[in-house]
């Protein structure tokens, strides 16, 4: 298959397996989606969906939460890994938006990038997800598959993100990054498939015997 070819099966292919793509962190509104989604740097979505209700009891909206402690905000996120960063950044971006957006998440992802702990990954997914501006969000996950898959050879995940947006229409990229980290959970992992296991993968290249060497981003 040619590069284009792959990438219209794939899209059929995820589109036929998940139909529906949920938005896997538990939120309520476009502050309590970046503060979910700032928490899942280097942690699992289920481990966040366990400890937002706890934070969000306390403070769900930024002029609350600015007002709490920085310590209290770090012992509530603990399980999550990178605390002290965390605690720090959200505290200090909710002051932000409390002073200078009259507490509202502002629709611009260059604005978003400027937020503590907020950088491209988390402004696209809020964008993409709070707002459903067309963005396409790439994880270290994204970036395996799409190199497994030959959509791209980028070597960080600024290049992986151009190259999907150029294969994949644009009104798809909002769903579709989401069908595609949830494909790779359930098939095509870091540790379950190397390129020459999993379905797609095999579909795709169907004389593969190598495994796959991913540049890493």
């Amino acid at each position: 298959m040619l590069k284009k070819e792959r990438a219209t099966y794939i899209h059929a292919e995820l589109e036929r397996l998940y139909p529906e793509a949920p938005i896997p962190l538990d939120h309520t509104d476009p502050y309590t989606l970046l503060i979910a989604v700032l928490l899942s740097a280097q942690c699992t979505d289920a481990r966040v969906n366990k400890i937002t209700p706890g934070l969000f009891a306390r403070a769900d909206h930024p002029e609350a939460m600015a007002l709490v402690p920085v310590e209290e905000i770090e012992a509530i996120v603990k399980p999550c890994g990178l605390a002290p960063r965390k605690a720090k950044a959200i505290q200090r971006l909710s002051e932000i938006l409390r002073d200078d957006h009259e507490g509202e998440v502002p629709q611009d992802l260059a604005i978003l990038e400027t937020l503590p702990g907020v950088g491209h990954k988390t402004a696209s997914v809020v964008m993409a997800q709070a707002f459903g501006v067309p963005a396409f969000p790439v994880d270290t996950h994204i970036h395996r598959l799409a190199q497994r898959w030959g959509l791209t050879k980028g070597k960080n995940v600024v290049q992986t993100e151009n190259d999907c947006k150029t294969l994949f229409p644009m009104e798809s990229w909002n769903k579709l990054h989401l069908q595609i980290i949830f494909y790779g959970r359930e098939y095509c992992s870091a540790r379950g498939c190397d390129g020459t296991k999993c379905p797609m993968c095999k579909t795709l290249y169907p004389r593969r015997v190598n495994p796959v060497k991913v540049n890493k981003p």
